[in-house]
């Protein structure tokens, strides 16, 4: 219904983005992390619409590609929205693509809320799907470059990685000692890529 919404950059956190939209505010769910622009920034977000009999909910994502393999995910068996943005959260593309292509179920089940058994379905499913996800994931790196980039300089990057983190299911003390661990790692520059590495640590 919706393929892509244009506006300003209203708000942001860990988990969701507002755009406003000519005076309308969309809210759309999309991964942790995603490298969207800064407040205030034009802002093009691709869109997936999921209804259900209680509610409309709009999914963003910063590229086409992003939004291709979350419909990817979305085709496995016992694989809902929220946990196909999981997935995304944790993994890169490419990292999904070595993962499938390699059958490493332990990729998979260090996201938080996809267990032993979803796991294994989401590698059987995507085996047949590894081409196409690979084509994918090949687009997303080469437009990454181009793509707008997250607001790496703002010093609260730490702060708003605990909190993606703590918005899905961890607790504040496991959040931040996760980031902590992962700040070692990656630094603090890219929210993106700390969020993946906390979520890793």
């Amino acid at each position: 219904m919706y393929d892509f919404i244009s506006g300003t950059v209203a708000d942001r956190t860990g988990t969701s983005i507002i755009i406003d939209a000519s005076g309308v505010g969309f809210e759309l769910l999309a991964p942790l992390g995603a490298p969207f622009p800064a407040l205030g920034s034009p802002a093009k977000v691709y869109s997936h619409l999921v209804v259900r009999e209680d509610a409309q909910t709009l999914f963003g994502f910063p590229r086409r590609e992003d939004r291709d393999i979350f419909r990817i995910l979305l085709r496995v068996r016992g694989v809902g929205p929220s946990m196909a943005l999981g997935v995304m959260s944790g993994l890169t593309p490419e990292d999904m693509v070595t993962a499938v292509a390699h059958e490493d179920l332990k990729a998979f089940t260090a996201i938080k809320g996809v267990g032993k058994k979803t796991a294994e379905q989401i590698l059987l499913d995507l085996r047949d799907k590894l081409s196409t996800l690979a084509a994918v994931a090949g687009s997303t790196a080469t437009s990454t470059s181009t793509a707008p980039a997250a607001d790496s300089s703002q010093p609260a990057n730490a702060v708003d990685a605990v909190t993606a983190l703590v918005s899905i299911g961890y607790s504040d003390k496991e959040a931040t000692k996760k980031v902590e661990a992962a700040t070692k790692e990656v630094g603090t520059d890219d929210l993106e890529a700390l969020v993946r590495a906390a979520m890793r640590a």
